[in-house]
């Protein structure tokens, strides 16, 4: 199918954030009309603000970027946040768009949602086929019951709703907090800082063993708009680059973008996650994309536009 997004008015939900930001990046390339709403406009865990809204401003496209994130020990201190924050917000932006005859909705999931034994490389059909990884349940669970949404609204409805659940991000707007970020910004700021303060040594959580795929969140963007023109079906789409990396090689990789040689020492006492987790994005190739950017140049690219900003750490 073709989708065309000329004169749209397209809500990207959750532009402030990372993915959010990429995508209003993206899309101003695009001849379309953006919407955008901060918390201060609406808030997507009110339900009645959110059905009010969406009836004043219409939108034609929703992207539903917006989600509470973060890390395994973000995860784990606050799963019931993770949770029910997740759950308000989507099924909020769902039922409007269904509400308000959204001509086409698109759901971000995660590679979370998988289970954490995933044959590999995990391929969309291996979803709810085995238990999830305990450190981040809550927020798969969430991310899970939003992507069936989806699914159910198009049965039952008929509407143009999509999903797709992308590999693990990087990039311009990430969270680099020294405990709630993810482990590329996590690495990224230590090996910065570990540099400034001429430390000989960074410390890794778990055993530097496990296997992780990585995607630059702008090439993330540029994928979403490629499904947003070219699909339409209820089988959520992988987005990933197809490489893996261990979370040894990922040190090594910002050492060397960074300029740092510094020891490497693994903390044993925290957890590794999922041993392995590469997602098979063949579907999304067969429909035309495949321009993922290789790991060191998104880390590259990455920390030239932190160190352009200015960072304070």
């Amino acid at each position: 199918m073709s989708f065309d997004l000329t004169s749209k008015r397209v809500w990207v939900a959750g532009h402030r954030g990372m993915v959010g930001g990429a995508l209003v990046r993206r899309l101003g390339q695009e001849n379309c009309e953006l919407i955008m709403a901060g918390r201060d406009v609406v808030d997507l865990t009110d339900q009645a603000a959110v059905s009010t809204w969406m009836a004043q401003e219409k939108p034609d496209v929703v992207v539903l970027a917006a989600a509470k994130v973060g890390g395994i020990h973000a995860n784990n201190t606050m799963p019931a946040e993770f949770l029910r924050d997740n759950l308000v917000m989507e099924t909020n932006v769902i039922h409007a768009a269904y509400e308000n005859d959204v001509q086409k909705l698109l759901f971000l999931g995660s590679s979370c949602i998988y289970p954490k034994l995933a044959p590999q490389p995990i391929k969309e059909e291996h979803l709810l086929t085995g238990p999830l990884e305990a450190t981040n349940e809550w927020y798969a669970i969430a991310k899970i019951a939003g992507i069936k949404m989806c699914q159910a609204y198009r049965a039952q409805y008929g509407v143009d709703f999509i999903s797709a659940q992308p590999t693990n991000l990087y990039g311009p707007g990430d969270n680099y907090h020294p405990e709630n970020s993810h482990v590329l910004p996590a690495l990224l700021r230590k090996f910065h800082v570990a540099k400034q303060a001429g430390d000989g040594a960074v410390t890794l959580w778990g055993s530097g063993t496990p296997l992780r795929e990585f995607l630059h969140v702008d090439d993330l963007a540029d994928a979403l708009v490629h499904l947003l023109k070219t699909y339409s079906g209820p089988v959520p789409v992988n987005v990933g680059s197809g490489s893996e990396v261990s979370i040894r090689g990922l040190a090594e990789t910002i050492a060397d973008v960074v300029g740092y040689e510094a020891k490497l020492e693994f903390d044993a006492t925290k957890p590794d996650g999922t041993p392995r987790k590469l997602m098979d994005s063949g579907v999304l190739h067969a429909m035309g994309w495949n321009k993922a950017r290789s790991l060191h140049q998104g880390v590259s690219d990455t920390y030239a536009d932190l160190l352009k900003q200015g960072i304070d750490w």
